[in-house]
């Protein structure tokens, strides 16, 4: 397998594992980044831009990177928090007067960005082009009726989060949750990162499919577990609802879809780009600003939710928007912070170790929260983060 790019020195087990997600774990096309104190320390690609195509993956190939994008919505809500602009502790109808309710009033903006407000489900599912209408989302989550009390339990709102977020956004700043993170994230930070798709860039991003994976891979498990699936396959299951608050699901290579901007599921990212945005959470690169204060970085990975995930059915673990390290979510330390893509793409920091991590891939597996191939590019991170950079 021809693999381009650099690696700094002791991180070359990182090259040997994303060559051997090609050739033990079929990915068709992807690139890796690693990021440690602002500098990169790791900038690989291989394979070909599109899943089904032969054109090859270069520098600068960037994908969608589906759930991932969560982590970039939480960074947004927290830096209006850091900013003083949004009260974590305020009712999130403070702000959106509309989400009141059916019985949503005491909803505070914490238990959403915690996956704690209890509307992972739309009783009327949006079609693909009325999920892209900010205003339709919007109303339509105002007036869902909760599915246990907010605050009180937890589980992932796989679809809801990007109008949740979004119309939060929006009604704090006057701006579109899409603007704001080009101007106030990727823009000053220099990260390949959009939250609807500018038409200049259309030429960089690649079509995206499924790819089926090997049963096994050197211990890895690569298909869902039976709980797992027999709650995907139950048409009235809240895990089945919840990815199903868009029906039928959106065409992920239309340009309209990649146009739109939807924080839970559309976000398009280079691995550098997804890597740099969150060394950016925790530290200076280049020279640019870092976005997160010290007390920010805490108020991410601090622990808000954890244990039985209602919708996921599996243990999950959340800050304000991230996923923690855990048996689902296998960051690199406990200190971790971020957030997968269903399928593939992945993106965290450590604090501890000042290691930043992007990967994006264009073959989407079933996996929801743990992609063999991104587990082993992190655990190839593990083995070398305490080797000082080249």
């Amino acid at each position: 397998m021809n693999v381009n790019g650099t690696v700094a020195e002791g991180f070359e087990p990182v090259r040997e594992a994303f060559v051997r997600n090609f050739e033990v774990l079929g990915d068709r096309g992807a690139a890796v980044a690693v990021y440690r104190d602002g500098h990169r320390v790791v900038d690989l690609w291989g394979g070909t831009k599109d899943v089904d195509g032969t054109a090859p993956w270069e520098r600068g190939t960037a994908q969608i990177v589906r759930s991932a994008t969560k982590g970039v919505a939480a960074a947004v809500l927290l830096l209006l928090h850091q900013r003083g602009e949004l009260d974590l502790d305020a009712p999130v109808g403070t702000y959106w007067p509309e989400y009141k309710a059916a019985g949503k009033e005491r909803t505070l903006v914490r238990d959403l960005l915690a996956h704690r407000a209890g509307v992972p489900v739309l009783d009327r599912p949006l079609s693909p082009a009325e999920a892209a209408d900010p205003d339709l989302g919007a109303a339509a989550v105002a007036a869902q009726a909760p599915v246990w009390e907010p605050g009180t339990e937890h589980g992932y709102h796989a679809q809801t989060y990007s109008w949740l977020t979004g119309e939060l956004v929006r009604r704090v700043t006057g701006r579109p949750v899409g603007e704001w993170v080009a101007a106030e994230m990727a823009g000053p930070t220099g990260a390949d990162l959009w939250l609807g798709l500018p038409q200049t860039e259309t030429g960089r991003v690649g079509r995206v499919g499924p790819v089926e994976p090997p049963a096994e891979a050197g211990g890895l498990r690569t298909r869902p577990k039976r709980s797992v699936a027999d709650a995907y396959a139950d048409p009235d299951s809240l895990t089945r609802r919840a990815f199903a608050a868009i029906t039928p699901l959106p065409d992920e290579n239309d340009p309209a879809y990649r146009a739109a901007a939807l924080p839970a599921s559309n976000g398009i990212a280079s691995a550098d780009g997804l890597a740099r945005f969150y060394a950016s959470l925790i530290g200076e690169v280049d020279g640019a600003t870092r976005l997160f204060t010290p007390e920010t970085v805490e108020l991410a990975r601090g622990e808000r939710s954890a244990g039985a995930d209602r919708v996921l059915v599996v243990t999950t673990r959340f800050g304000l928007g991230y996923m923690l390290h855990g048996a689902a979510s296998p960051l690199l330390s406990p200190g971790s912070f971020g957030h997968p893509g269903r399928g593939g793409a992945l993106g965290f920091a450590d604090p501890e170790s000042g290691i930043a991590f992007g990967y994006v891939t264009n073959g989407f597996r079933k996996s929801v929260t743990a992609d063999p191939r991104a587990q082993a590019l992190v655990r190839a991170v593990r083995a070398v983060r305490e080797t000082p950079p080249g």
